[in-house]
């Protein structure tokens, strides 16, 4: 399997494992206006014989610490017939290493919390943050030591507020 940042040859591919993991075009049309609006940091696929996975990551801001470099992580996504077979997961890890490796210091994700914990997300810092998606399945991940200082209110890209 092969994980690459994603171009503009893939999109409709992107487009197509989101419509067909989540069986609605929601997520897809998230991932269009991010791309669209200039927020998407980092954009990855998964090609094993065919496009399999995409993941998005999205800016996000910190209002009460400007210079933190925070993103979002979402939508994760893995065509059905393949998920389980740790497509998801090498994804996110990619992601979050290029992350790391580019100077984030934050991200948060909106998800399972069984799933995100393998990577190290916790919903202890994220707890930490005034988003509009507080709760349980809110986490979050430092990235660096500045990162784990994380707190206060979080704005995301503009595309969420959009979500359907």
């Amino acid at each position: 399997m092969e994980i690459r940042v994603e171009d503009t040859a893939d999109w409709p591919a992107a487009h197509a494992i989101h419509k067909a993991a989540f069986q609605r075009t929601s997520e897809a049309e998230l991932v269009r206006r991010m791309r669209d609006d200039g927020d998407l940091i980092l954009s990855l696929t998964a090609h094993a014989d065919r496009p399999a996975g995409h993941v998005a990551f999205s800016r996000l801001v910190l209002r009460d610490n400007l210079t933190l470099a925070g993103c979002a992580l979402a939508p994760l996504a893995v065509i059905p017939e393949l998920q389980g077979q740790g497509i998801g997961s090498a994804l996110v890890r990619e992601g979050l290493e290029r992350l790391a490796e580019d100077g984030y210091d934050l991200v948060v994700v909106l998800g399972e919390p069984d799933y995100y914990r393998r990577f190290g997300f916790t919903p202890a810092l994220a707890s930490r943050l005034k988003t509009p998606y507080d709760g349980p399945y809110l986490q979050a991940l430092a990235l660096s030591e500045k990162g784990k200082q994380a707190h206060g209110p979080v704005s995301y890209a503009r595309a969420f507020a959009e979500l359907k």
